[in-house]
This record gives C-alpha cells, structure tokens and sequence, in this order.
C-alpha cells in the first residue's frame, strides 16, 4: 500500500488536522520562536500516527493463518526425545553403524527419529492422536492404485473410523463397501483417508525409487480426498491446496514434500511440491530433528485442519447416494512437470528454508504429476463395511 492512500479528502468537509489549524498562529504566553517549533513538531507527531495505524493493518492482513504457510509456526518450539539414538553424544555411531546395513536396519534404528510413529505419541501421552492410525509396511488392499501394483509404503498415516460420527459413516458406507471391495477413501479396511507416508531405500540413487513410490502412494490420498469433493461439487475449493505429505530417507539424506492437485473442471493433475531436501548428518547432525518436528506439526497442526475439511464434504453428501466414482478412471503419466507454482512453499517450515531447498531437490529429482480424466457411471450402494 503507498504511502498517502486512504486519507481523508481535506477540502471536501471543509474539516483540517489540528496540526494544520495550529499551524502559524501563536498561543498565548509563548514566544513565536515557541509556537513554530511547537507547530513543527504536531506536524511531524500526527501524521506519523496515522501512517503507524495503517502499517499496522497491513501487517494484520498479511499474517493471517493459513493452513498451506508456516510463518507464525515456531518449528523449534516442538519437543524431541530426551533419550534416544539420534542423542548428541552417540549420534555420528549410530549413523556410522546403519550406513552399509540394509533397508531394515535403516527403519529399525533411523526411522522412529525422521518420523514419529503417531501410535506412539498417544500411547506416551498425545491422546488428542488417537484417532489416527498407522500402517507399517501394509498394502493398500482397499486403495485404487494410480497404475501399476497397489501401494506398500513402508510407514503411512490416516484416519480411524472413530474419526467419524455415525452419520458420516453411514453416508461413507455405502461409497466404501466391504472389507473386499476398493474404494477411493480408504487404503484399508481400518485406514480412511491417509495422509502421510515414508519410504526408507539404500544404495545410489535409491531415493528416487523412493519419491516415486511415494508419488504413487499419495497421488491416491489425494485423489480421494478430490473424488469427495467432486461428488458434492466442491472441488474447486481443493485447487492448489496440500492434501498429503511424504518423506523419503535413507542413512543420511531426507526428502520432504507436499502434494496437491491443479482441478480444470472434469480434469485432475497431480503434483508433488519439495519442501525441503537436506543431509541430517552434515554439521554435526545439526538438522538432525527437523524432519521429526516437521511430522510432528503436521500431526498437531496440519491434521486437525484436514479432518474438519474431509468431515465438510462428507456432512454435505446426499442420504442413501446412489452413484459410483468410476474404478476405471483412465490415468497417463503426462512427464515430469514442475511445481514451483504451488501456493504451499514455506509449509510447516521458514520461508528462507524452503526455498533454498527448491533448487537442490529439483536437481536431485524432478517433479512427478499424474493427470486423471474421470468418467462416472451410476452404481447402486454397496455392502457396510464391518467396523473398524
């Protein structure tokens, strides 16, 4: 905003600043050396209140929270174990012992640290977690895979059923089926809606094999999550917006994204966005827990934001729907676009942070999308599924 926008039109009221009405005359019992200095200095005082006043509005419009920023989230604020592998004085063995072990060695003594089991943290005490749920190297039986054989991430997150009110279950049933049948909304039969996912891999270029499971994985997150909301003809309040995260990592190295959607109308593309790419054990381990606090804000943060937007869409589908979201959605790997545009850059981390990391990760692997035309056809409702 330009300085002297906004200011009332003097000579239209007819009405003038008191600094303006003071201006040249001379009170009572002072010099006139007094009054001009006097008159100089309400001159300067006021004006200045008035340009302070209107700083402060802007400042209040620009820092409104958002759920796809982080510049009011304080990343450091959140706690880490006290006592664990990752602990400052072992933590270079530990890193030294894993570097030529295998996948599992990684996840048994690595993964816990990059990111938090969210079973975990309600047992030890976060009960407001309690209705997530975590699958650890589970098959996504219930999902409809993009292309190629379902998902298997190593580590994932969604929601329970007790995530839901009994009306929203009883609209989502029919959607879902049974505990045999697929759907867009689940990735099994006790996970709804998943929204994070890990993939651990060894060796050269092993982390990209990672990112594009993990571009496969959350590509069908986001895609449910778009599929409710075209069902009740809400999708375009979804465009651009991140809808899931996932980290990629071997024994040293981490990789963050965000994926979300660009929605045209009767087409949905699909992009994953780099959040951040570091060495967590470069410069002593000095990053060694950003990853660990980035999960953990996406858990107390992010997630509670993300519920109450799925539960939006839900409470808004009609009773007794009748209508199948198409299985045989027809998807083309359309090559490997960017997603520099995406309004999420600095989620969950600073500003300067994240955009440093932009360039490293895109030279390290492009960005994915997957584009969808969907077509529809007309189903009856399916069978309950048993509850989880």
């Amino acid at each position: 905003m330009a300085r002297g926008q906004g200011k009332p039109n003097i000579k239209k009221n007819g009405r003038q600043p008191l600094a303006l009405k003071d201006q040249g005359k001379q009170p009572q019992g002072i010099s006139k050396q007094q009054a001009v200095r006097k008159s100089a200095r309400l001159q300067a005082i006021r004006p200045r209140k008035q340009s302070t006043s209107k700083s402060n509005l802007v400042r209040e419009i620009q820092i409104l929270p958002s759920p796809l920023h982080s510049s009011n989230i304080a990343i450091d604020s959140t706690a880490v174990p006290k006592d664990s592998l990752f602990r400052d004085d072992i933590f270079k063995i530990i890193c030294d012992k894993v570097q030529d072990k295998n996948e599992a060695r990684v996840i048994r003594s690595i993964t816990p640290y990059i990111i938090p089991s969210v079973e975990d943290l309600e047992t030890l005490g976060a009960t407001y977690l309690e209705h997530l749920i975590e699958g650890v190297n589970e098959g996504w039986i219930g999902s409809i895979p993009v292309e190629g054989p379902r998902p298997q991430p190593d580590y994932s997150v969604g929601f329970r059923r007790s995530a839901f009110t009994d009306e929203q279950l009883n609209k989502l049933d029919p959607l879902i089926g049974s505990v045999y049948e697929n759907s867009f909304f689940v990735a099994t039969y006790r996970i709804y809606f998943p929204f994070l996912t890990c993939e651990v891999k060894c060796g050269a270029a092993a982390l990209d094999v990672a990112d594009r499971q993990n571009a496969h994985s959350t590509t069908v997150a986001v895609k449910g999550v778009v599929e409710l909301y075209r069902a009740v003809k809400r999708e375009k309040e979804l465009h651009r917006e991140i809808l899931a995260f996932s980290v990629s990592h071997d024994h040293r190295s981490v990789r963050i994204y965000g994926h979300y959607a660009i929605i045209e109308e009767d087409n949905t593309t699909f992009y994953r966005h780099p959040i951040r790419t570091f060495d967590f054990t470069e410069q002593d381990g000095k990053e060694k827990w950003t990853a660990y606090k980035f999960t953990k804000n996406v858990y107390d943060i992010w997630m509670p934001l993300h519920i109450k937007r799925i539960c939006s869409a839900i409470d808004d589908l009609p009773p007794d729907i009748d209508f199948d979201l198409s299985q045989s959605a027809s998807f083309s790997q359309s090559g490997l676009l960017s997603s520099q545009q995406s309004n999420a850059e600095s989620t969950f981390m600073g500003e300067d942070d994240s955009q440093s990391s932009l360039v490293g990760s895109q030279e390290v692997t492009p960005n994915t999308s997957f584009t969808q035309a969907t077509e529809r056809a007309s189903k009856k409702p399916r069978n309950q599924r048993a509850t989880g």
